[in-house]
């Protein structure tokens, strides 16, 4: 399974704006990609739509694309877009795949650049160390970009931003989290955005 992020940056108050016509892009388009999760962004880069779809293969996510690149309607509201980029991603084998379910509705999305051999030296940190992290929040995902520099992208999900500060707490209280050596792998360029769930969004 290949996973896609894509990040609109809109216009000033462009996800309110645009919500209506691109919940019906993101349910009726006829690419294959599985429509997952929809987020505009609320701390950290603003006017930002973050949408998730998964794809069977490789070869199903380019054709998907593919109308993208031509269309003078965008997502069904090209008039609200100032540009967008298209990512795609792999999951960590140990981890399963994004099911959609109600475990928000506040959402952190964290990309860690890894030096040029650290990915799988990452992963490897993760797969040791997750599963106790897991006890304490959701997450949703923790994938490696395939395209683009080395990376991971991660997507946690908290009940609320007074939740998320005491989870990362504990977390490091317990000695849960990070993982142990992981940080070794890892550049200083790192980012967060706090995400909340458009009202059509499946993961919310």
């Amino acid at each position: 399974m290949l996973y896609e992020i894509i990040t609109l940056n809109t216009v000033i108050f462009g996800p309110a704006k645009m919500a209506g016509p691109l919940e019906i892009w993101c349910k009726s388009v006829p690419d294959g990609g599985r429509f997952l999760g929809a987020w505009a962004t609320d701390i950290g880069q603003l006017n930002q739509v973050i949408l998730l779809r998964a794809f069977e293969t490789q070869g199903q996510m380019n054709a998907a694309r593919e109308p993208l690149r031509g269309s003078a309607d965008p997502f069904g509201c090209g008039e609200h877009i100032v540009d967008y980029t298209v990512e795609t991603f792999e999951m960590f084998d140990f981890l399963p795949e994004i099911a959609a379910e109600e475990v928000g509705p506040v959402f952190e999305f964290r990309t860690y650049q890894t030096k040029p051999n650290g990915l799988f030296e990452t992963r490897e940190k993760w797969r040791e160390f997750t599963p106790r992290r897991r006890e304490y929040s959701p997450l949703i995902a923790a994938m490696y970009g395939i395209d683009g520099p080395p990376r991971l992208t991660q997507i946690w999900a908290y009940k609320s931003l007074a939740e998320r500060s005491s989870v990362r707490a504990r977390v490091v209280a317990d000695d849960v989290w990070p993982p142990k050596g992981g940080p070794a792998w890892l550049t200083p360029n790192m980012t967060s955005q706090i995400a909340m769930p458009l009202a059509f969004s499946p993961l919310r």
